[in-house]
C-alpha cells in the first residue's frame, strides 16, 4: 500500500513539472500554428540555452538572474537565426523536406555540442531552501520554475490577445488569408513568432537548470514528450497544449511513484495512443 502522502507529493510535483512542459509545448505549438512547420530540434535549442546559462553562471561568475535574462534573450536571437538560416529557405518545400531540415539541425546541435563540451553532464549549483507542509516537501527548485512558467504563460496569453502583433499571429494561425486582409507582413509575423518561440525555449532552458543537468542529448529526454503533448493537445491548439502538458506530467509523476519512472513514460505513451484513436484532433476537439 502506497502512502497517500507520497501520491499527493507526486501529484504536486507533476503539476510543477507541467508548468515547464507547458512552456515547451506552447512555444513549439505557436511556431507550428503560424509557420506550419514542426521544429523537431526545438528542445535541442533549449539544450543550447542551458549550456549558455551554465557557462555564464558557473564559468564566468554571472549572477543567476542576469545569466537567465541573457539566456532568454539568446533564445529569442537563436529562434530568429534558425528561421532565417533554415526555415525561411524551405517554407515552400514539401513537408518531408522541412522535417529533414529540422531533423538535420537536431543531429547537428547534438554532435556539435558533444564536440565542444563532451557528453559530460553539467549543472548549475543552487543553494535554495525547501519547505515542508503536512509531510509534503516543497523545494524552491520546483516552486520557483513553476511560478515563473505560469507567469510566462499568462504573459504569452496577454501578448496574443492584447497586442496588434499578437492578434496578427492568432489570425494567421486560424486563417492565413486573414493576414492579407489585416495588411500584415508575412515575413515579419514569421520572424516575431520565431523570436517568441525561441524566447520561450530560452526561458524553459533557464528554468530546467533548477532541476536538471545539461548534456548534448538532453533533447532526447524532453523532445519526444514535448512533441507528444503538442499532438495530444492538437497541433496549433494553444489551450489544448497547455491542458495536455499537465495531463501527461501528472501521469508520469504519479505512475513513477506507483511503479517506476520508466513505467510512467510507458503509461503516458499508451494514453497518447488511445487518445489519438478517440480524439485524433486533440483532447479538446469536439467529436462530430
Amino acid at each position: 500500500m502506497i502512502d497517500p502522502i507520497f501520491l499527493a507529493e507526486a501529484a504536486i510535483n507533476g503539476t510543477m513539472l507541467g508548468g515547464i512542459l507547458a512552456l515547451l509545448a506552447l512555444g513549439l505549438n505557436l511556431i507550428f500554428g503560424v509557420i506550419d512547420i514542426v521544429w523537431i530540434a526545438y528542445v535541442d535549442l533549449v539544450m543550447v540555452c542551458m549550456y549558455v546559462l551554465y557557462f555564464l553562471v558557473q564559468v564566468y561568475g554571472w549572477p543567476f538572474w542576469l545569466g537567465a535574462l541573457a539566456t532568454v534573450a539568446f533564445g529569442a536571437v537563436l529562434g530568429v537565426g534558425v528561421h532565417l538560416l533554415i526555415i525561411s529557405p524551405i517554407l515552400a518545400s514539401p513537408p518531408v523536406n522541412q522535417l529533414l531540415a529540422t531533423g538535420g539541425l537536431l543531429f547537428f546541435l547534438q554532435s556539435f555540442a558533444t564536440f565542444l563540451w563532451t557528453a559530460d553532464h553539467k549543472s548549475v549549483r543552487f543553494a535554495l531552501p525547501s519547505w515542508e507542509l503536512g509531510g509534503i516537501f516543497f523545494p524552491a527548485t520546483r516552486l520557483i520554475p513553476f511560478a515563473i512558467s505560469i507567469v510566462a504563460v499568462i504573459g504569452l496569453y496577454v501578448f496574443l490577445t492584447r497586442t496588434y502583433m499578437g492578434t496578427a499571429i492568432r489570425a494567421v494561425s486560424q486563417d492565413r488569408e486573414a493576414m492579407a486582409l489585416m495588411g500584415a507582413s508575412p515575413q515579419r509575423i514569421y520572424l516575431v513568432t520565431s523570436a517568441v518561440g525561441g524566447l520561450m525555449a530560452g526561458l524553459a532552458g533557464a528554468l530546467l537548470t533548477f532541476q536538471y543537468s545539461v548534456h548534448p542529448f538532453f533533447g532526447n529526454q524532453f523532445g519526444p514528450l514535448t512533441f507528444m503533448i503538442c499532438v495530444l493537445g492538437g497541433l496549433g491548439n494553444m489551450v489544448g497544449a497547455f491542458v495536455a502538458s499537465f495531463v501527461m506530467s501528472e501521469i508520469i509523476s504519479i505512475a513513477g511513484v506507483v511503479w517506476s519512472t520508466e513505467m510512467g513514460y510507458v503509461i503516458a505513451f499508451v494514453v497518447f495512443i488511445v487518445m489519438m484513436f478517440v480524439r485524433p484532433g486533440g483532447i479538446l476537439t469536439r467529436r462530430s
